[in-house]
């Protein structure tokens, strides 16, 4: 059986914790040891999910025994560093870069990514050519290639459209867990002095309107303090605090679908 590959934001580790833990026909996890792959590791044996750590350089070699293993099929999770975020370029220069070496050794790869600035809008034309050996694909509802990791936690385009339309009387920032839990490094505050990128926060804040923060409840507990880091927040910045439902509906279905696509079976 096949070895797919699941390439991921940081910011859904959880969610593939989740996909990985309910899929019992996997018979073995792959983490590629990146650097950035340490809290996936701890939430992996949270959930009792044994893995084997794989070195970057010697990919196509100490994959090629699980991709032709007829009796097996084997996850790969390969993290991408968060901080690629800000330069949307570079992010997809990195992520193009990582599914042409990681296509060599995989069955078929899934990108736990939505559009993110538009940047993979024309990821399945860009790798259309694979389709026969390794086909990729990326986070989407039934109609489009879902917006962002909020657009995917929320259901899809059309929920993600529904609730900016519902929140937007003030501005309002939509964190999940992971979010929540690194919205210091998203927003880039200086851990060493950390006064003055607050500061200039709260100003750009009051300039665009934003007043709230919402919870965005996902239905998993993989990461620690969730309430406890968006009240942090909203005392920071003076916000309200909200609370919003998402799930996991759409990953699930994304993971199933290509699973289908490479093996034959959901």
């Amino acid at each position: 059986m096949p070895l797919l590959t699941i390439l991921s934001c940081k910011i859904l580790q959880d969610e593939v914790v989740h996909i990985l833990k309910n899929d019992h026909l996997v018979d073995e996890i792959l983490v590629v040891g990146n650097g950035q792959e340490d809290d996936l590791v701890s939430k992996l044996r949270m959930a009792g999910l044994d893995h084997l750590l794989l070195s970057p350089a010697k990919l196509r070699s100490d994959t090629e025994t699980y991709r032709n293993d007829p009796e097996k099929y084997s996850v790969m999770i390969y993290m991408v560093e968060l901080a690629l975020h800000e330069f949307p370029k570079i992010l997809k220069t990195e992520v193009y870069k990582l599914i042409d070496e990681l296509g060599q050794c995989s069955s078929g790869i899934l990108l736990f990514y939505g559009l993110c600035g538009n940047v993979f809008d024309k990821l399945d034309i860009d790798f259309s050519h694979l389709e026969d050996t390794c086909p990729v694909r990326i986070l989407r509802d039934d109609t489009r290639v879902v917006d962002d990791c909020i657009g995917a936690t929320l259901g899809g385009c059309g929920e993600y459209l529904a609730t900016l339309k519902n929140l937007s009387e003030h501005g309002t920032f939509l964190f999940t867990p992971m979010y929540a839990h690194a919205w210091r490094e998203i927003m880039r505050v200086d851990p060493v002095k950390p006064e003055k990128t607050i500061k200039m926060l709260r100003k750009v804040n009051e300039m665009t309107g934003y007043k709230r923060v919402a919870k965005i409840r996902t239905g998993l507990t993989y990461t620690d303090n969730f309430d406890e880091k968006v009240d942090e927040f909203a005392e920071i910045f003076d916000f309200e605090v909200l609370e919003l439902e998402g799930g996991q509906d759409l990953f699930e279905k994304c993971y199933e679908d290509i699973k289908h696509d490479i093996i034959g079976c959901k």
